[in-house]
């Protein structure tokens, strides 16, 4: 498996999304909600620096002091993996994003041994054993067992990927929440801000394992009889974290990495993911009103269109929309 983080050179961070731009563009309740919910990520390898940089984060950015809690696969708080720069800014970026969105759930970060399937799943069973009733994943592949990714009671988010369309696993998965990506822009419009499709995030029609979930109606997904990815999106692009392992400091990044823990956050903030069967809360037509719809931006080239393309109404490359408050969680 691969990590979903890509680092901007030459970006300057201090213009990048901090903490108060994501939770002031997705209108979140993330002083007044979270209290008692568990949410986790899991990653491969060491950071040894992970649990001082996210309080740095924290504290640089004026959030309460975080509850992150670090494990290794198998629910020890000792004996980690070897370390790794690059997946170490990827835990950085994951638990950051957790953090920005719901700075009062308590976050576990599980690391695999390495980043094979069977290390990686065996993380995310052990951050669910650990109480976690929320886990992402921000990295992409293939080759998963899909029954690691349906956990009852647990609601488990996969990054979209970072290669344009096409999708991968875990996020194909019909019991995963396949999270896109977007480009934010403060300015514009009522709301404030204004969002198109990410170029490089993942999106498309899933092969012949991943059969349609019965919540994801036919009518709004032609010319795939398989999953469609993606079921929601968010900011994906221009984001700063903080890492001292892998980069010096302050940095910019993106992908789809950023996209998966942010919206994690919100059901964490939201309460609601013991009762959550993958994806379905955003097709559900009611909850509609508590997104935003993304109708512009393209990630590639495909037939139908809206499998690439962003459009009104479902599209492949944000799903239903990007989050409005936590009432489609």
């Amino acid at each position: 498996m691969n990590c979903d983080v890509l680092i901007a050179t030459g970006a300057q961070p201090d213009t990048a999304h901090g903490p108060a731009d994501l939770e002031a563009a997705y209108n979140l309740p993330y002083l007044t909600k979270g209290q008692g919910q568990v949410t986790a990520v899991v990653d491969a390898y060491d950071n040894p620096n992970a649990l001082s940089d996210v309080a740095f984060y924290a504290s640089h950015f004026g959030l309460p002091t975080p509850n992150v809690l670090k494990y290794n696969q198998t629910g020890q708080q000792s004996n980690y993996p070897q370390g790794n720069t690059g997946w170490g800014t990827e835990e950085d970026l994951d638990i950051e994003m957790m953090v920005a969105g719901c700075p009062n759930c308590k976050i576990l970060l599980v690391e695999a041994n390495d980043n094979s399937n069977t290390n990686l799943e065996a993380a995310v069973a052990e951050a669910a054993k650990l109480g976690a009733t929320v886990i992402s994943n921000s990295y992409s592949g293939g080759g998963s067992n899909h029954s690691a990714y349906n956990i009852p009671g647990v609601t488990i988010l996969a990054s979209a990927g970072d290669g344009g369309y096409g999708i991968a696993d875990p996020a194909d998965i019909p019991t995963v929440v396949s999270v896109g990506g977007t480009v934010l822009t403060q300015g514009g419009g009522t709301r404030g801000w204004t969002e198109t499709v990410w170029q490089d995030t993942g999106s498309g029609c899933a092969g012949s394992t991943d059969a349609k979930p019965k919540w994801e109606k036919a009518k709004w997904t032609p010319g795939c009889s398989n999953r469609v990815a993606n079921d929601v999106s968010a900011v994906a692009a221009n984001t700063v974290v903080y890492d001292t392992y892998g980069a010096g400091g302050l940095i910019t990044v993106a992908g789809t990495s950023i996209s998966s823990p942010l919206v994690g956050s919100i059901f964490g903030l939201a309460g609601n993911s013991t009762q959550q069967s993958g994806g379905k809360t955003f097709w559900e037509a009611k909850h509609h009103q508590f997104l935003f719809d993304i109708t512009s931006g393209s990630n590639g080239q495909c037939s139908p269109a809206y499998l690439c393309n962003g459009e009104v109404g479902y599209d492949g490359p944000t799903g239903w929309g990007t989050p409005n408050g936590i009432g489609a969680f």
